[in-house]
């Protein structure tokens, strides 16, 4: 008899039993082809999903030294334009 279940999809329409197995899919079709022969990219995947706090603080700390350095995200200088910005009147709460 059927039964009723839960399955997940990446983003190339395949079908995966967890999340995890489905994001880590994900995962590795964005980093492509690693190594010669079999891509090393899933086992990679797999770890960057298991460790993600520790590689999100890792980048939280990064943006927050190119900060310090005045450069943005994507690498380019940040200019301070505030300063240059019309004050407009606070509007009340209503």
């Amino acid at each position: 008899m059927a039964r009723k279940g839960t399955g997940y999809f990446d983003r190339k329409g395949h079908f995966f039993k967890n999340a995890k197995d489905a994001t880590a899919s994900d995962i590795a079709a964005l980093l492509g082809q690693i190594g010669d022969g079999e891509s090393l990219a899933p086992g990679i995947a797999h770890l960057l999903i298991e460790r993600r706090a520790d590689i999100e603080r890792l980048f939280a700390e990064h943006d927050a030294m190119m900060a310090e350095e005045g450069v943005g995200a994507q690498g380019g200088k940040v200019t301070d334009i505030s300063d240059k910005l019309a004050k407009t009147p606070a509007r009340p709460v209503g």
